[in-house]
């Protein structure tokens, strides 16, 4: 008799969303996170405000994600779209906002609110998050479960859903323990580049240019005098280079195509630069990471392994990265709840779903305080009617 339906290993973006669909279709599940807080990344998003998703069809994610991604991506997104992600929030009691260009954040520009927002649903599904538990070996069993072992203990599944992550960030638990555990398994790991990230500029270039942020920038990859490639935004000055989602949605296509002797030209309000990079910042800054678990082994319908029968995987594991502006956050929530409700069908434990909303209000009689106690505090996110 398996442990749980569901094991989770890794408890960020992917993880928790994993973890809550799992809440909202009955079934078992329990997460383990190595890092002693669960969704650390998701609390650096955007510069802690959040950047949940872009407000834009699925079609123009899509064509903006590329190959080979756009094709695995595109049954997670269309079944999970930006529009359905902010009425899911909403439901749940977490506002949204939508900026100009089109990026959206919790309407208090608040990571916190996110991250509460999943923790919170969580408990009330009653799905478990044990901390400092780092997944060491999946080991699949002659009765068809998995078995998962950590430091400390061992459990086993009916399924078990990888989260980890890339290996961007190490200080926030993504370090690769992820596509080790899976490469063991008989997997692809595709070579780790840094995407999202700044460039090196030379020293005399730095002491001619003070730090700044250049708005409304568009720059070209150049390549053998031929312009490869275009992105567009801010250009931000920096004590080591220049960074700025134009830059590091650069350096994204770079790396994805494998560009050598580029060279960027800018044009800055109607004034055109050429700038030489010295070398792409190393990938432990870098915001996502290129490549991972090579998609032609993953089921795109399902997210499940066509190599082990009951292992799923889920977000920047995977060898999935995406453009700045919510993509990378979008792709996480998308492939883990396609995931989890391809495990909710194969289930045979499975409960019947609860539907709870946090964000009901409670009866009168709960919301009188007590004598003698102040009234428990509530989330800001809670409690609010939607737009």
């Amino acid at each position: 008799m398996p442990s749980t339906d569901l094991i989770i290993i890794g408890g960020g973006a992917a993880g928790l969303m994993a973890g809550v669909t799992a809440g909202e279709l009955g079934l078992r599940a329990v997460i383990l996170e190595s890092r002693p807080k669960p969704g650390r990344k998701l609390l650096m998003c955007g510069n802690n405000r959040c950047n949940i998703t872009s407000a834009i069809p699925p079609s123009q994610m899509l064509a903006d994600f590329g190959e080979p991604i756009a094709p695995f991506l595109k049954p997670a997104l269309t079944a999970f779209p930006p529009d359905a992600l902010r009425a899911w929030c909403h439901k749940n009691g977490l506002l949204t906002k939508m900026q100009r260009d089109k990026r959206v954040y919790p309407h208090s520009e608040k990571a916190a609110d996110v991250h509460h927002l999943f923790t919170d649903l969580l408990a009330t599904y009653g799905i478990g998050l044990m901390l400092n538990s780092s997944a060491r070996e999946i080991i699949p069993q002659p009765s068809g479960e998995l078995l998962v072992k950590t430091d400390n203990l061992e459990l086993s599944a009916t399924c078990v859903l990888i989260a980890t992550g890339g290996v961007s960030y190490p200080k926030t638990g993504s370090v690769g323990d992820g596509q080790k555990m899976v490469s063991a398994l008989g997997h692809k790991v595709t070579p780790y580049r840094p995407g999202l990230a700044g460039f090196d500029m030379p020293p005399a270039w730095i002491a001619a240019n003070p730090m700044r942020s250049i708005p409304n920038v568009k720059l070209k990859i150049m390549v053998g005098g031929k312009a490869v490639a275009t992105t567009e935004g801010f250009l931000e000055i920096e004590k080591y280079g220049i960074g700025g989602p134009a830059v590091t949605n650069a350096s994204r296509i770079i790396a994805r195509r494998d560009l050598k002797n580029y060279s960027f030209e800018v044009d800055v309000d109607g004034k055109k630069w050429t700038l030489n990079p010295v070398r792409v910042r190393p990938l432990k800054e870098a915001m996502v990471t290129v490549g991972g678990i090579e998609l032609s082994e993953i089921n795109p319908r399902t997210m499940e392994s066509k190599c082990v029968p009951g292992l799923f995987l889920a977000g920047e594991v995977l060898d999935i990265d995406g453009p700045s502006g919510g993509y990378n956050l979008q792709a996480a929530f998308s492939t883990a709840r396609l995931a989890v409700e391809a495990i909710a069908k194969q289930c045979p434990t499975r409960k019947k779903p609860v539907h709870k909303n946090p964000s009901q209000k409670k009866s009168a009689q709960n919301n009188r305080p007590q004598k003698g106690r102040p009234p428990r505090e509530k989330r800001h996110y809670q409690n609010r009617k939607c737009p």
